[in-house]
């Protein structure tokens, strides 16, 4: 929208409802007022109109329309001989295409570490059992050592939000990029939306500042096209992208076999998946909607499809997904070629604002609405998606809690019950409590070893393993 003064603001706000945003305008310097109005001229209001009558308003699940069938997908290990030459010659190309440099990492990290009690970017909370790596410092190494083992410097997307972008540049630069090339890293904002009370009202932040939250993992894909990110590939020689979020410290970043099958495929868009716990495990459901690929939240899928099984047992919507996907390049540039929007999300959430009179509100209670998108709303729009299991325990362990399920805690089980599990298929006998569970902590550097067949090389470089000891090796 064009530039315009206090009284075009003042009637445009009406015609919409929110015309509370210039409540304190006599109150504002001269340059918070134009602030302001920048802020104001950004606003599609008109779209707003429509987001608070279909969406901020309206308080229940979304409802599933469509046939709903459980989707064809590729189980973690070949079923047949047919398959494991499928998977051979996947892997053979996923290899080809890595070392060619046409597969780039990218992350999406805009999220911070409240939740874990720690001020600054979750991408700088350390999470390794041994030496406290923080995941960023986990994932630059794992693309070092793919740099080393397919003879080429991948490149690296990070996606922050406007919330943590300037610190997740200090933290990068800090810490000299963790070893790699900065002019290999790629760090860029992710878009925002701003926040709704319950009765549909633009909150305000501060007097002079319209209250805004990152626009979900799904802006991702529009991110890509502003930042110049995807202009970046396509002058790179970059034809896949391999996302994934930042809180998941067991991710394979490049899995030949993803990057293989995808392609063989002919997918657009790729995900992995894992068997579910339960029913009404709190992670989306994969499935197919009138015959495309779509995941459905654990919250908006009926009782009487999450609970429905198959003559063997096995849950018939039983695949969860974990947010890992592989991307066509070419998919994304599409899809902003049309001018897409993905479907917004309610979500209700605790809210810093000013209340009526001006005064900043610190809730300890849900007292507003965020919208926002999600990345595997794409799916539907893709041609041929193809899903891969995986085995939870060794690409899955987010760090979402501090405690508890999916916290830093468990993620760090998981790494050292992967790694323990890595050093016996390799042959090194690992102690283990009575139930099980290893009775150590160990750590493996990703220049030491990214899997079993690598350790075995390496026998001669592992100390024996004592109960209750340290082991890190690198």
């Amino acid at each position: 929208m064009a530039k315009f003064d206090v009284g075009r603001a003042k009637r445009l706000l009406a015609n919409h409802g929110q015309e509370h945003l210039l409540r304190f305008w006599n109150e504002l310097t001269a340059q918070q007022q134009r602030a302001l109005l920048a802020q104001i001229g950004e606003l599609d209001l008109a779209k707003i109109d429509e987001w608070v009558a279909k969406i901020v308003l309206s308080g229940g699940p979304s409802v599933v329309k469509g046939k709903i069938e459980a989707p064809a997908y590729y189980k973690a290990t070949p079923q047949d001989e047919r398959q494991m030459e499928l998977y051979t010659k996947a892997e053979a190309l996923g290899k080809k295409e890595i070392s060619q440099g046409r597969v780039a990492a990218f992350v999406v990290a805009g999220g911070q570490g409240t939740r874990l009690g720690f001020d600054g970017p979750k991408g700088d909370f350390p999470v390794s059992p041994v030496k406290n790596k923080t995941l960023f410092q986990l994932f630059a190494e794992q693309i070092r050592a793919a740099s080393k083992k397919y003879g080429l410097n991948p490149r690296w997307y990070i996606m922050t939000s406007p919330l943590n972008y300037q610190a997740t540049c200090e933290v990068f630069k800090t810490n000299k990029h963790y070893g790699l090339s900065p002019e290999d890293v790629f760090i860029f904002e992710q878009g925002a939306l701003p926040n709704f009370s319950a009765d549909g009202k633009i909150l305000l932040a501060d007097k002079a500042t319209i209250s805004c939250s990152p626009d979900g993992h799904g802006g991702s894909l529009k991110a890509l096209y502003k930042s110049g990110a995807l202009d970046d590939m396509k002058h790179r020689g970059i034809e896949y992208i391999s996302y994934f979020q930042v809180d998941n410290s067991l991710i394979n970043i490049f899995d030949p076999l993803f990057v293989g099958l995808h392609i063989l495929a002919e997918s657009q868009m790729s995900s992995k998946a894992v068997i579910k716990t339960g029913p009404k495990e709190r992670v989306g459901n994969f499935c197919m909607v009138d015959g495309r690929v779509t995941v459905i939240e654990y919250s908006d899928l009926p009782d009487e499809l999450a609970e429905a099984k198959n003559p063997d047992g096995s849950y018939v919507l039983g695949l969860g997904s974990i947010a890992i996907h592989m991307i066509s390049r070419s998919f994304v540039e599409r899809l902003n070629a049309k001018g897409f929007a993905l479907p917004l999300h309610r979500a209700v959430k605790e809210i810093p604002c000013i209340d009526a009179d001006g005064n900043h509100v610190q809730p300890t209670r849900p007292n507003g609405i965020k919208l926002e998108t999600f990345v595997f709303d794409a799916l539907p729009l893709a041609k041929n998606s193809m899903i891969l299991e995986t085995h939870r325990e060794r690409e899955f362990a987010p760090v979402k809690n501090a405690t508890g399920t999916d916290s830093v805690e468990s993620a760090r089980r998981m790494m050292i019950a992967r790694w323990a599990d890595w050093l016996e298929e390799a042959g090194v006998k690992v102690p283990r409590k009575a139930d099980g569970s290893v009775d150590a902590v160990i750590e493996i550097a990703h220049s030491f070893a990214a899997g079993p067949n690598e350790l075995k090389d390496k026998l001669d470089k592992i100390p024996e393993i004592k109960p209750s000891q340290s082991v890190y090796l690198q």
